[in-house]
């Protein structure tokens, strides 16, 4: 049986009448069935509530990217500038479920949004519109500029530490620890990172463009560039999602070798 892999929603509006739909990109349902090899299951921004219920479920758990931005109130940040796109309830989501997931041992992989997530969950916060800041960059074009290339072409290289848990996954591949090209689309970033989030890869900018979480039983990692949208022809983001692949289906046999609790008799 294939694990089942939970993947996080936004709600946007949609249609004439912008009914709210909680929503996510068909990317993340095709990397899940492609080379994570697992069941994709939707999670829905709908508070706390659902995490309880959900998470023993899932074998799984893949943080998504989204145009909306963390609010700053979860970080002690200065209030975004107006205009910008909020997801209070995906947030209200988000954070207690990784928290609840990094406890429990269910592998993890957060990608853009995901991982400044990941970060403001552990305690960590985010600089908005990096490409405002003093010597910073612009992460959110590709370097060539042509339209059709937005999601797949490559902003900028990446520096991954050479004893990392990011190196040791690619290993055998063809890579330079020192200049790996990634596909970059975001405007905010981790700040300062969480107690356990600890960096792997950084931007020429400095920013923190990968980290894993220490201690936590499963796999943990986290990526700011998007891998959803170039695992057919990026062999370093295929590699990524079957490795988090395999650890969800150790997490799914290691689920179904658990005794199944007595009920007491009333």
């Amino acid at each position: 049986m294939r694990p089942l892999i939970g993947i996080s929603c936004c709600v946007k509006a949609f249609g004439a009448l912008a009914m709210p739909n909680h929503a996510v990109s068909d990317h993340y349902i095709r990397v899940v069935l492609g080379p994570i090899g697992g069941v994709p299951v939707l999670i829905p921004a709908a508070g706390e509530g659902v995490v309880a219920e959900l998470l023993p479920h899932l074998d799984g758990l893949l943080l998504t990217g989204s145009r909306s931005n963390v609010q700053p109130a979860l970080y002690a940040g200065p209030p975004h500038l107006e205009g910008t796109p909020e997801d209070a309830e995906r947030d209200s989501t988000t954070l207690p479920l990784i928290r609840s997931a990094l406890s429990a041992g269910v592998p993890l992989l957060a990608i853009c949004r995901g991982f400044q997530e990941l970060n403001v969950a552990l305690g960590g916060t985010l600089d908005q519109r990096i490409q405002d800041l003093p010597n910073r960059m612009d992460h959110s074009t590709p370097v060539d500029q042509v339209l059709p290339k937005v999601r797949t072409g490559k902003a900028h290289a990446v520096r991954v530490a050479a004893d990392g848990t990011l190196a040791r996954l690619w290993s055998g591949l063809d890579w330079r620890p020192d200049a790996v090209p990634v596909n970059s689309l975001h405007n905010q970033g981790v700040c300062q990172p969480a107690p356990r989030l600890i960096p792997e890869g950084w931007a020429p900018d400095g920013t923190i463009e990968a980290a894993r979480v220490e201690g936590a039983p499963g796999f943990a990692y986290g990526v700011q560039w998007h891998p959803e949208y170039d695992w057919q022809s990026d062999p370093l983001s295929r590699r990524l999602f079957e490795v988090f692949g395999a650890a969800a289906r150790r997490r799914a046999v290691e689920k179904d070798s658990m005794p199944i609790p007595a009920v007491a008799a009333e």
